[in-house]
This record gives C-alpha cells, structure tokens and sequence, in this order.
C-alpha cells in the first residue's frame, strides 16, 4: 500500500502556521534527573530533523524522546541534560531553545540542497572560503591538505573532519592571511583546488572522483559531512577497515513491517553518544524517508531506538535489498563519529601554519587522524584531534608523552584516553 502526503496549498499553510503557531514548552519540573522539551506544530515534511539539530547543536544529550508526526500534526517530547548531564537551568539555553523552535524560528523543514558528487567544492560565506574535500583516506593526508593551505598563506579559522571505511570528508573555512577575507582571487583558488586534487590522486582516487566543483549551498555542517560521505558510499564495507576495527561494537539494527499502519518498523541497539538521533534522523531524511513516529530510550550505555517510517513517497521498505542499503547506511552514520583512541584537545593563538605544523608532528609519531574539530574563538585556536596507531597497534603513551613534549612548548595539551572517544 502507498501511502502520501496530504498536500498543502501554500496559502493554506501560511494561514495555518498563523492560526496555530509552534507551541514550545520548556518543562523543569516534572522529572528529577532532565528537562523536557516539548515541541507542538503544524506537521511539514523534514520539521523532526530542525528540532533535532537545534537540540544537538546546543551540546545537549537527548536520553528519551516520544516523536508523533502523522497527518497534520507534530508534537515531539524530548528528554535532555546538558554537558554535565544535568538539567538545563541557563536562561539564554532556554531562551534560544524557544526562539529557534517557536513562532519566531523556521522550524519548516528545510532540507538543503543535495550534494551531486564533488570531491573538492568551494564556496564564499562572509569573510571565509569554505571548502570540500572528499576522497580515499591515508595516513598523513590530513597533515598534507593543511601544509598546502598554509602555503598557499590561508588561515583555517574552522574544519571538521570525518573518516570511515577508508574514506574522508572534510570541510574547512579559511580566509586569506594578509586580509582577513575569504580567498577570492580566481588564479589562487585555481591552485589551491588543483593542488587538492593532486592529494586525493596520490591517495588512489581517479581523475574522475578527484573533480573539482563550486558550491553556493549553505547546508549545516554536521549534515554536509553526512551528504559527503554517503553520496561518498561509504556504507560500502572496507576489508581493511574490518579487519583493524574487530573490536567495534557494532550496531543492532532490524527493519519489520507495521501491517496495520503500513509503515517500516525501524529497531535500533547500539552505544549511546551525543548527537546519535540526530545522525539517524538526518540519514533518513537524505536517503529520502519521513519518520511518523519514533520512541527513543536509553538503556544504560546503550540507546534503544524505535523508528517507524516510509519514503516521501508513501511506500515502506519491503524487499530484502531495500533493507540491506538501509541497515547499512544507518549503520555507517552511526559509526562516522566513532573513534578508538586517543582525544588530544590542543589549544593555543592561532597562526597560519599552526594545523600544518600540529598534524605533521602526528604524522612523525606514527598516528592518524580519525576525526578532528577545529575552531577558532578570537585569536585562540581549540582543536580536537581523534588519533589513532596508523599500523592499527594500540597507542603507547610514550608516544603521546613525546608529543606533549614536542608541542608542549608553545601550546596547551590535554589528553582524553579512551578505548572508544564517542563523537559530540
């Protein structure tokens, strides 16, 4: 059975969000241990994944929610603590919680723009260039792409970076060194963009996967890299990656069908982290699916999640191939911001050539980078740096001793050992 959306003549929906506004709730007292948010709206395809992404972007760590969206209506409760796991008492947290989920947000679903294969793109947003990198993953070739950008005199005020299955997905906004303004300049950019390909060739990719493109999407970060990377397939099982992560705990995931409702019954078991709803939601809502009901709990480490769900178009997940992509793409956005290792949480004034010099010194000893978060807050940087044997050893710390003494000198180092650094 098909199943659609209702449709919406478009002054009908303006005049419904005006008639009944978003209802935001921000509740202290009925739980001890958390803070509910509770979230009341007209329903529009894509609304669970805005509510989702404001909640992650504040840092919080949702451990229940209780999410019905059929017909015309939405209303989603959510249980979160902050940080500390504690409730949420800052009056500026709540606030924006308020305002970005309430008749002054756009909580409409916005679904960006959809990615068309590129493996390098670059885009201008205010003072920074922001750039894509997507490609075959090996050690050294995040040291590489920052020493090309520190010649090239740009100054990296922010990256992301992901890895998995041995592939790669980094996004970074640079500006120019001498300006303070994003690169414009056609013959640098030029450069800069054949230099990157060069990188992503000497990695094994072709000529074809190492295409250069602009881009003028503005898309949320976290999103992109999960566009990247599935556009990417990097759901495609990697022999070599299996065999250096044996000891990953998998995810449990199931896919069954709700004969009475008509949906795609959605099961998922795997160890809890911050932002894991909002990788599974955003995941679907990519591979083209509407959650209608969802039910989310914690079980102590791990999370238990409950999704029921069709594709836009109304049909469920029926033959065994469908649910074998699915399985798979759910299981590889889980495991994207999963890392084994080490967390090196490095801080200092920002300079260009700064990441250039931090990632060779990693390189020298023998490590890879898994995942990394760079930011800049005025002129101090604050970069995290997931790391990791490159042969797949365990890390000694001798090793992270003679780091600390190599980079000590100029820069604080703080350092996270951890069998598995779960993603934030």
């Amino acid at each position: 059975m098909v199943h659609t959306w209702p449709y919406f003549d478009p002054e009908y929906e303006n005049l419904s969000q005006c008639v009944n506004p978003p209802r935001v709730c921000i509740d202290n007292s009925s739980c001890i241990d958390c803070t509910l948010v509770k979230v009341d709206s007209v329903n529009k395809p894509g609304i669970l994944l805005e509510v989702v992404q404001v909640l992650s972007d504040l840092g919080l760590t949702i451990s229940k929610a209780y999410i019905t969206s059929d017909g015309f209506w939405f209303l989603d409760v959510f249980h979160v603590t902050d940080q500390e796991g504690r409730k949420i008492s800052d009056v500026k947290t709540i606030e924006h919680i308020e305002k970005a989920l309430g008749p002054e947000g756009n909580i409409r679903g916005r679904n960006g723009s959809s990615w068309s294969g590129r493996t390098v793109g670059m885009h201008f947003i205010d003072d920074y260039t922001a750039i894509e990198v997507i490609g075959t993953d090996r050690p050294g070739l995040l040291s590489e792409i920052f020493a090309v950008l520190a010649n090239l005199h740009c100054n990296v005020l922010a990256a992301e970076v992901w890895t998995h299955n041995m592939r790669v997905a980094c996004v970074f906004y640079v500006n120019d060194e001498a300006t303070s303004q994003a690169v414009s300049d056609p013959n640098r950019l030029s450069i800069m963009e054949e230099q990157l390909k060069n990188l992503l060739r000497a990695c094994g990719d072709d000529v074809g996967r190492a295409r250069t493109n602009l881009s003028t999407s503005s898309v949320h970060l976290d999103r992109r890299l999960h566009q990247l990377m599935f556009a990417d397939k990097d759901y495609e099982s990697d022999s070599r990656e299996e065999e250096k992560s044996v000891i990953t705990i998998r995810p449990v995931i199931k896919i069954d069908r709700c004969e009475d409702k008509g949906y795609s019954v959605v099961n998922i078991r795997c160890k809890d982290r911050p932002k894991l709803l909002f990788d599974i939601v955003c995941t679907l809502t990519d591979m083209q699916f509407v959650v209608f009901h969802a039910s989310v709990s914690s079980d102590g480490a791990y999370a238990l999640q409950e999704l029921y769900i069709r594709d836009k178009d109304g049909c469920t997940v029926d033959s065994e191939e469908e649910k074998v992509m699915v399985v798979k793409c759910l299981e590889a956005a889980i495991l994207r911001r999963v890392s084994e290792g080490f967390s090196l949480e490095i801080c200092g004034r920002d300079r260009v050539g700064l990441l250039s010099d931090i990632t060779r010194v990693l390189r020298e000893h023998g490590l890879s980078v898994t995942r990394a978060d760079v930011t800049t807050v005025g002129e101090q940087a604050v970069n995290v740096f997931y790391v990791s044997d490159a042969s797949g050893s365990p890390v000694e710390m001798k090793m992270i001793d003679a780091i600390r003494c190599e980079i000590g000198h100029t820069l604080m180092l703080n350092v996270k050992s951890a069998f598995r650094c779960e993603g934030s």
